[in-house]
């Protein structure tokens, strides 16, 4: 049975209702800078300087906030767990290894699951991180450090639904795994290596010479008659053809090449490669990253690269072969 339900609010309430859901938000995240002193640099320090791992834990949306954190922190370098805190005094506290820095996420500090598990954290020996909307909480007084994510109230008009605080949680969690990232000189090859898939991931591994290792080869010498250059531009299905001389490039002909030197002249006889190429074409390493071919794409309104091995001709990179990896 279908109920129709007669909306309450007008567009324009919706609309003034979201701005206002987005500048409470973005108020209370601007707020948390007020929160970002020593004892947060002490934090990323003993993080960085534990050898072992992250536990972040928490119960309800702090949970959900923590799966999100553990994520962040694995991707950027810093290895990571996550730990449900009501399974966490049900069994899970085995997760928890000697040198293993334990991160608790809470708004209240104060829930039932939370006042339980604490004690039991601290009977393990690992430092504990309160990450907490409240430092006068239980947790906050139990833990080593404390991250303090206090909000004025939350986006919700009731001030009841957590929203600005998880939001919050979430924006500490991640300054919190970035300035590990920075302190561990993370970069782009790290990050590469651990987002192998997807665009994403392509851009930062994928080579010229992968995308071109299944392409043909097209060439001809610089003395090859128009009818030669068409049929090695056909044949190899990608618009374009290298000229050599002596084994070395030095020209290439397109599609619009030959169209141009069509609209010139009805005479063909006799015309060689030599006449119609465009000398020194743009070129690229196949050692050099997809990305950059791309800006070379885009730089110079081309659709198609020369691409080289060390200075010698090895083959074409044409645009689709970048919207084939989904690079662009």
């Amino acid at each position: 049975m279908f109920i129709n339900f007669q909306i309450k609010m007008s567009p324009d309430k919706i609309i003034e209702s979201a701005k206002k859901t987005i500048a409470l938000e973005q108020s209370a995240i601007a707020g948390l800078t007020n929160y970002i002193n020593d004892e947060f640099a002490a934090c990323v320090t003993h993080i960085y300087n534990s050898k072992g791992r992250v536990i972040v834990t928490g119960i309800g949306k702090s949970a959900i906030i923590a799966t999100k954190i553990v994520a962040t922190l694995n991707s950027t370098g810093t290895p990571a767990i996550f730990m449900h805190a009501a399974d966490a005094i049900h069994g899970d506290l085995g997760t928890i290894q000697k040198d293993d820095v334990v991160i608790c996420i809470s708004k209240s500090g104060n829930t039932p699951e939370i006042k339980v598990l604490v004690p039991l954290l601290k009977n393990f020996g690992n430092k504990l991180i309160a990450l907490v909307g409240n430092t006068d909480s239980y947790l906050a007084k139990q833990a080593d450090f404390v991250l303090n994510c206090t909000v004025p109230q939350e986006a919700c008009p009731n001030n009841l639904a957590p929203t600005s605080s998880t939001t919050a949680q979430l924006v500490i969690g991640d300054a919190l795994a970035i300035c590990l990232l920075e302190c561990r000189g993370f970069t782009s090859e790290d990050f590469a290596k651990y987002h192998p898939g997807g665009s994403l991931g392509k851009r930062l591994y994928l080579k010229v010479g992968d995308l071109i290792v299944n392409n043909e080869v097209p060439k001809v010498n610089v003395d090859a008659g128009i009818r030669e250059v068409i049929m090695e531009i056909s044949s190899k299905r990608l618009g374009t053809t290298a000229v050599l001389k002596n084994g070395e490039l030095i020209g290439i002909i397109t599609d619009g090449d030959l169209r141009r030197m069509i609209e010139k002249t009805t005479d063909l006889t006799g015309i060689t490669a030599k006449e119609i190429m465009t000398a020194n074409p743009k070129c690229i390493d196949k050692s050099e990253l997809a990305v950059n071919a791309l800006q070379m794409f885009q730089k110079y309104n081309i659709t198609q690269l020369v691409v080289t091995d060390k200075g010698s001709y090895s083959g074409i990179l044409h645009f689709h072969d970048l919207l084939r990896e989904g690079i662009i």
